[in-house]
C-alpha cells in the first residue's frame, strides 16, 4: 500500500541533522572551556550578529521577550508612557510594553502586508503624547520603515523594531534591525535563526544604549558587584551562542531557498479563488518566516488539507486589542478592524529550506483541489 505524503509545518530535526558535526563541534568547543554564561563564545555571537544585521552593537539576551523588554528599558520609558504597537503580532509585542509599566496603543495594520500602517501611526502621534514606536515585521516581512522612521523623528520618538520573525529581511537595500533606534529579535527554535533552546538579541547603532542593555542584562552590574542600576538575569548562555555561530553562516542560504519556494508558491496560488497570499511590498525583501495566505472559509481548507497530510497554523487568530489579557485597553471590537478581519483569514502553509518542491507542488494542487 502507498504510503501517503505527509507535509509538516516544520522540520527542525532534518536541519539539525544536516549540521550535527558543526553543532557537535560547536557543543565540545563550549564544553571545554568550562565558560558556560556569557564570556567568549557570547562575545563572538555578538560581533558576528552585529555585522550580519549592519549594526554597530548587538546585546545578547535569554530571549526574544527581553530583548524587548530590556529595549524599552534602555530607553529610559516606564509608566505612564504610551507606545505604539500593532493590533496583528505575537502578545510579547505588547506584553513587553506592560511589563515595563507603559501602556500599549495598539494601531491598526495595512490591508495588503498587514504589517503597522503608517497612516494609523501618523493620526496617533498628532493625537497623542506617544513616547516609542514597535512597528512588528510580520511572518518575516518588513513594516514600512521609511515612512515610520520619517514619522518618528519628525515626532522624536525612538522606533523599537520588533524583528523576531525577521532575520535577514531588507527593506529600501537596508536591513531590518538597521532602521530603528534599536531593534529586538528572538531565537526561539523556529525562528529563521532558531537556538537550540531559547535566546534573543537587541541591535543598535548607539553605543551607549548598548552599554545600558549589557547592564541591564546582568543584575545591572559595571563591574562585578557594582551594581548601578536595577537590572535582571537575561544573560544568553555561552553554548547557544555557539550553536547560533554555526546556523548563522547558514542563514542567507537558508533564506534564499524560502524566498525560492515562497515564490513556487505565487506562482501557482496566482489564479486561486480559494486562498490570496499576503503582497510584498515593492522594496521590501523578505524572508518567510512563514508563507501566509488568506481564506475567507479558513477552517473548511484547514481541515481539507489535514485529511491528505498538510500542516498548517494560524498565526494569529485573536488580535492583541481583543485578547483577555489586554482588556484594560478598553480598545474593543471594531477599533482596528483590518487586523480584526485579517484574524479571521490568515493561514500559515508549510515553508522552511528542508521543504522540497514536490511537497510544495502538492500543497498547492491540494489548495486547488478544494472548493470554497
Amino acid at each position: 500500500m502507498r504510503r501517503r505524503m505527509q507535509v509538516p509545518l516544520a522540520r527542525l530535526a532534518a536541519q539539525h541533522e544536516r549540521l550535527r558535526e558543526e553543532l557537535q563541534a560547536a557543543f565540545d568547543r563550549v564544553l571545554s572551556t568550562g565558560a558556560f554564561v556569557l564570556g567568549a563564545e557570547v562575545e563572538a555571537f555578538e560581533q558576528e550578529f552585529a555585522r550580519y544585521c549592519e549594526t554597530q552593537e548587538a546585546v545578547a539576551v535569554n530571549s526574544g521577550t527581553d530583548a524587548l523588554i530590556l529595549a524599552l528599558r534602555a530607553l529610559g520609558l516606564g509608566p505612564g508612557d504610551e507606545v505604539i504597537v500593532p493590533a496583528l503580532t505575537f502578545a510579547a509585542t505588547a506584553e513587553a510594553v506592560c511589563w515595563i509599566g507603559a501602556r500599549p496603543l495598539v494601531l491598526d495594520v495595512e490591508e495588503e502586508t498587514l504589517t503597522l500602517d503608517p497612516a494609523a501611526v501618523e493620526r496617533a502621534l498628532a493625537e497623542r503624547a506617544v513616547r516609542a514606536i514597535v512597528p512588528v515585521h510580520l511572518y518575516g516581512h518588513p513594516a514600512a520603515l521609511e515612512p515610520i522612521c520619517r514619522l518618528a523623528r519628525s515626532a522624536r520618538v525612538p522606533v523599537v523594531e520588533d524583528a523576531a520573525q525577521a532575520h535577514g529581511a531588507r527593506t529600501n537595500g537596508k536591513r531590518v534591525g538597521s532602521w530603528g533606534t534599536l531593534a529586538a529579535f528572538s531565537f526561539y527554535p523556529t525562528k529563521n535563526l532558531g537556538a537550540l533552546g531559547d535566546g534573543g538579541a537587541v541591535t543598535t547603532d548607539a553605543p551607549e544604549l548598548a552599554a545600558a542593555l549589557r547592564r541591564l542584562r546582568d543584575h545591572g552590574q559595571e563591574g562585578k558587584y557594582r551594581h548601578v542600576t536595577l537590572g535582571t538575569n537575561s544573560r544568553l548562555d555561552a553554548l547557544q551562542a555557539a550553536f547560533l555561530r554555526a546556523k548563522l553562516r547558514w542563514l542567507e542560504t537558508w533564506n534564499q531557498r524560502r524566498r525560492e519556494l515562497a515564490e513556487r508558491y505565487r506562482r501557482q496560488l496566482a489564479d486561486s479563488t480559494a486562498v490570496r497570499p499576503l503582497t510584498v511590498r515593492s522594496e521590501a525583501e523578505p524572508v518567510y518566516h512563514q508563507f501566509v495566505v488568506r481564506c475567507l472559509r479558513r477552517e473548511a481548507l484547514v481541515e481539507h488539507l489535514a485529511e491528505r497530510g498538510i500542516q498548517t497554523a494560524v498565526h494569529y487568530p485573536v488580535p492583541i486589542h481583543l485578547q483577555p489579557a489586554f482588556a484594560f485597553l478598553r480598545q474593543g471590537p471594531g477599533t482596528c478592524p483590518v487586523a480584526e478581519q485579517a484574524c479571521q483569514e490568515v493561514l500559515a502553509l508549510p515553508l522552511y529550506p528542508e521543504l522540497e518542491e514536490h511537497e510544495v507542488d502538492f500543497v498547492c494542487a491540494a489548495v486547488r483541489q478544494w472548493k470554497e
